[in-house]
């Protein structure tokens, strides 16, 4: 009797799991060294961009206002300097409410092109940098105004020097034998002189312009007093003077806003022209009178 071995499958040894390869102790640590930098950058960059906000929203100092002040006229659009639509409550004779549309900007220009000669030798102690000027028409478009800001390098006591010293400013759109009531201001928080000066819209000559507030007074008599465009010179600069106090002391340069959203001017007279295109703005014509009136 034999035996024999039977015949089965093949035996396998049984199956391992597989070992994950083992990770090399540098590249954790260079992974970990990278997120560990992430977060810091991270956080230098929320920590500079917290700061950078607080000292945005950080009142200025007089003095640096100040000087901030002498760059608006090319810093800021010319549509908050000179607004296209300017609101006076209360800004007429008795208190009535006041509306004017601007309806010629002017390029900015230099000093020796936009003012008088007896301006330019006063404003040759202080320096004159640059003046911006526009010319405004009241809601029956009976009267103009034109308001002018000039900007200088100079400090607080220079300009303090021209209190008092001013005359009657040029208007822009109408000739000198136009103007009715101006004004001149020297700012105490800019190196900038604001004035005024208004005109009747049909043309009609007048005689040597009188102060605005000479034709406020009660007891004023003639036609500018009648019209009101002594009331309609100062408010007009009161206006432009809030804005540009605004722009000087604010850390972000952004004044309380004071007009109406508007952002069109109004179509001017074909034929008027201005000597030069606008830079600040978008070219247009500066303003017309219409045929003289009888005096």
């Amino acid at each position: 009797m034999s035996t024999s071995t039977p015949h089965g499958g093949v035996l396998t040894a049984p199956d391992r799991n597989p070992v994950p390869p083992r990770r090399r102790r540098g590249t954790v640590l260079a992974a970990a060294l990278c997120g560990l930098l992430g977060l810091g950058l991270t956080g230098a960059a929320g920590y500079k961009a917290v700061t950078d906000h607080r000292a945005a929203q950080r009142a200025l100092t007089p003095e640096a206002a100040y000087r901030k002040a002498a760059s608006l006229w090319h810093s800021t659009p010319v549509d908050t300097l000179l607004p296209p639509v300017l609101d006076g409550q209360d800004a007429g004779p008795g208190g009535a409410d006041r509306t004017w549309t601007r309806i010629a900007p002017a390029a900015d220009a230099a000093c020796t092109e936009a003012l008088a000669a007896d301006w330019q030798a006063l404003l040759a102690e202080t320096g004159c940098t640059r003046v911006l000027r526009a010319t405004y028409t009241d809601a029956t478009r009976s009267s103009l105004v034109t308001v002018g800001m000039v900007f200088t390098p100079a400090d607080a006591t220079t300009m303090d020097s021209l209190r008092g010293r001013l005359t009657a400013p040029t208007g822009y759109g109408f000739p000198d034998n136009r103007r009715a009531a101006w004004t001149a201001s020297v700012l105490a928080e800019a190196p900038v002189v604001v004035y005024t000066v208004s005109a009747f819209a049909d043309g009609r000559r007048l005689g040597a312009p009188s102060p605005a507030e000479d034709k406020m007074a009660e007891d004023a008599r003639g036609r500018v007093a009648k019209a009101g465009l002594g009331h309609e010179a100062k408010a007009v600069a009161d206006l432009i003077e809030r804005t540009l106090r605004g722009l000087a002391v604010s850390p972000q340069g952004r004044p309380v806003p004071q007009t109406s959203p508007t952002s069109q001017d109004p179509p001017t007279d074909p034929q008027a022209s201005d000597p030069q295109p606008p830079q600040t703005s978008q070219t247009q014509q500066a303003p017309t009178a219409t045929r003289e009136a009888a005096r």
